[in-house]
């Protein structure tokens, strides 16, 4: 169906996943849920030092300090990975080596050389570091075992890149290749836009995007806009193709799909959330258990819609 599904559907975010990029994980690699606890402890997050511009490790899931790095719910695996940067704009750096080239300008005559001028800023920036304010962001990984498939809860594909070569480095054995499709999304969103029919199981919402591929690299929007017109049919025979598409899984699950075959904005329909019954105080178990139980049907049903899953070369 292409239509406004969502504009007449109640959503709702849960704490954990909002966003999805699926690695496939080698079929013989068995580590253990307490071999990975105990991996994961060799490189357990600390906080920046004083004159440290980056720092990363794993944190607890669960947010209880000294708890657990791997989370078991529902026989599900949770892991989560903290960054923390210390903000020190580069303009604050180049008006200070200014200020002090300027004096040494004035008290030598003569101006420092290239060389002298990037010392000049490292020694500024060790001064500032301690002063700068630092800034932490999280990150999310699902492990389904059965499935043999990771999950990375991240907006950017960088960043799920540097978390999986985190993971890889720290637990033996452990390969991981990004999913891919024998149809691309691309073409498929196109397809489904084009013939007005969404894939078994799906609807289509409002919210799309399209780009030129030729060199005007062109960009056409809609949002809480019917995508069922000929409007739409004309810009993707003019040679624009979707890169962003909304869609919902079975009145359950929303979700804006993209040519990168990554998930964003995930929510979930208030059915999803009918009967279900909190597990610890903090509703952790809760979210994960349904938002796992959820994804474990809606991601093959899309991975099938996008013909299967390629072979790896």
């Amino acid at each position: 169906m292409i239509g406004g599904f969502a504009f007449a559907s109640i959503y709702r975010k849960l704490a954990v996943f909002k966003n999805v990029i699926m690695y496939r994980i080698a079929a013989e690699w068995s580590l253990s849920a307490q071999e990975i606890e105990t991996r994961l402890q060799d490189n357990h997050f600390v906080e920046c030092g004083a004159s440290q511009e980056r720092s990363i490790g794993w944190i607890e899931p669960r947010g209880e300090a000294h708890g657990p790095l791997l989370e078991v719910v529902a026989g599900q695996w949770i892991l989560k990975l903290m960054t923390e940067t210390r903000a020190l704009p580069a303009s604050v750096v180049n008006r200070k080596a200014q200020e002090r080239v300027a004096k040494i300008e004035a008290s030598t005559g003569r101006k420092p050389g290239k060389k002298e001028t990037r010392d000049l800023k490292d020694d500024i920036r060790l001064e500032l570091l301690p002063m700068a304010f630092t800034k932490q962001s999280s990150t999310q990984v699902w492990i389904d075992r059965a499935a043999n498939l990771l999950v990375v809860d991240a907006g950017s594909q960088a960043r799920a890149d540097e978390l999986a070569t985190l993971l890889v480095q720290s637990l033996p054995g452990l390969a991981l290749s990004l999913l891919n499709t024998r149809l691309s999304p691309s073409a498929a969103m196109a397809e489904w836009l084009v013939s007005q029919e969404a894939p078994q199981g799906f609807s289509v919402d409002r919210e799309c995007e399209l780009k030129a591929a030729d060199e005007s690299k062109a960009v056409v929007r809609y949002a809480r806009h019917r995508l069922d017109t000929d409007e739409i049919k004309q810009h993707i025979e003019g040679g624009k193709m979707p890169t962003r598409l909304a869609l919902t899984w079975d009145d359950r699950v929303s979700f804006v799909l993209t040519e990168g075959l990554q998930l964003k904005k995930l929510a979930f329909l208030e059915v999803v959330f009918e009967g279900a019954s909190q597990g610890k105080d903090d509703g952790f178990d809760a979210d994960v258990a349904i938002a796992t139980g959820e994804l474990q049907k809606a991601l093959p049903a899309l991975l099938e819609a996008l013909g299967g899953e390629a072979p790896l070369a």
